[in-house]
């Protein structure tokens, strides 16, 4: 009985409390509040509470890109949050624009008060994902770290997987609304694991010299750009382009609920950015999104093509996401949050600008093509940054 006693012992390791907080936090700020307005897309550009006429691609371009926009104000108002209230601080405000954006969402009766829900919960992934890079720094030993922010930033993969769940069950007009009404539900669950979980750090010391060498940057802030421009464009518009072909419903929670399980494999990521280089898996993770995005432009008439470019583009995003933590890190190692700040806030600033420049090119060539060129984008990027001219690939230990 007392070696039973001792098995179900509550988890007590500061380390491991974080890691589990931080992956259900991220879990939900990104996994649902960031990407739902696309898996919602089809059924609310038809429901006629929000227009008579129907929502058409350049408003729905707009309100996907204010979504990014709240992102990257959420990014960059979580530092000056952090350095008043400790790092822990930002990670409560995420979760309470999940809470208040899912609500609104879900009980909006016009295009306006639907971008105001989506902004406000689309922003809770910028105030949470950096902000754990600075606890980690701190709770988790040295060799740990690059596992344990992994494992945290693939929390994605969960939130996916609820998403498409919750959308499956849901399917329909109306139904869209509940899926919001989850992100707020979960939101205000997984914040208030995270007040119990992560310990209350007080605010870093100030005046730590100098800024960031963004030279030292330079292939990071590259890659991040394409990694958010193809990530924002597959799934703002995958599910869309899946009601286009006149697919049935459920396949885009479908699709969604793949994308979370196939990956878990960003799991890994740690290791394998040891084994083989940070640079090389990024380029990796470029070249899966590329090749999903032409699966998914040129196949999406078919289901089975579609889960297909899902099964693709999940180790890109999962992986490509968990790579950003594990290579700011790296590069600095003491102030791995605001280099993380730094790189995805640039990413995120051409993930704003990318739904509505998609919106407005829906009006001169088809989706198809967008896709596939920006597919061949992502290829091009992923083998300049692997040129000695823009960055060396970290040989193997």
């Amino acid at each position: 009985m007392a070696q039973l006693c001792r098995t179900i012992t509550p988890v007590r390791s500061p380390a491991l409390r974080l890691t589990v907080a931080g992956a259900a936090v991220v879990g939900v700020a990104y996994g649902m509040g960031r990407y739902a307005f696309g898996l919602t897309l089809p059924s609310l550009r038809a429901d006629p509470s929000l227009s008579s006429s129907g929502l058409d691609d350049a408003v729905l371009g707009l309100i996907a890109s204010g979504s990014f926009a709240g992102y990257l104000a959420g990014l960059l108002l979580a530092p000056v949050i952090g350095r008043r209230f400790g790092p822990r601080a930002p990670t409560t405000v995420g979760s309470v624009c999940g809470l208040v954006g899912g609500a609104l969402a879900a009980g909006a009766t016009s295009p306006l008060v639907l971008a105001v829900g989506v902004v406000l919960a689309g922003s809770a992934a910028g105030w949470v994902w950096a902000a754990y890079s600075d606890l980690a720094a701190v709770v988790v030993d040295a060799p740990a770290r690059p596992r344990a922010l992994a494992i945290i930033s693939t929390g994605t993969s969960a939130g996916l997987v609820v998403s498409g769940v919750v959308g499956l069950w849901a399917i329909g007009v109306p139904g869209w609304r509940l899926v919001w009404v989850a992100i707020g539900l979960a939101s205000a669950a997984t914040g208030l694991l995270n007040l119990r979980w992560t310990p209350r750090l007080p605010p870093a010391p100030v005046g730590r010299a100098g800024r960031i060498a963004l030279r030292g940057l330079g292939v990071p802030l590259a890659y991040s750009v394409a990694f958010h421009v193809g990530v924002t464009t597959f799934f703002t518009w995958a599910a869309d382009m899946l009601r286009r072909a006149a697919l049935a419903p459920g396949w885009a929670p479908t699709l969604y609920a793949l994308v979370g399980v196939v990956g878990l494999v960003g799991l890994g990521i740690g290791g394998w950015c040891a084994r083989f280089g940070t640079v090389r898996v990024a380029a990796a993770c470029l070249l899966f999104l590329g090749a999903s995005l032409v699966v998914l432009g040129t196949g999406a008439g078919s289901g089975i093509v579609a889960l297909v470019a899902a099964a693709i583009y999940a180790p890109g995003i999962m992986g490509g996401a968990a790579v950003l933590a594990v290579w700011t890190a790296e590069i600095e190692p003491e102030r791995s949050g605001e280099a993380l700040t730094v790189v995805v806030a640039v990413g995120a600033t051409a993930a704003v600008m990318a739904p509505a420049i998609v919106g407005l090119l829906l009006g001169i060539v088809s989706l198809t093509a967008v896709l596939v060129g920006l597919a061949v984008l992502l290829v091009i990027t992923a083998v300049l940054i692997l040129t000695p001219r823009t960055g060396t690939p970290a040989p193997p230990p």
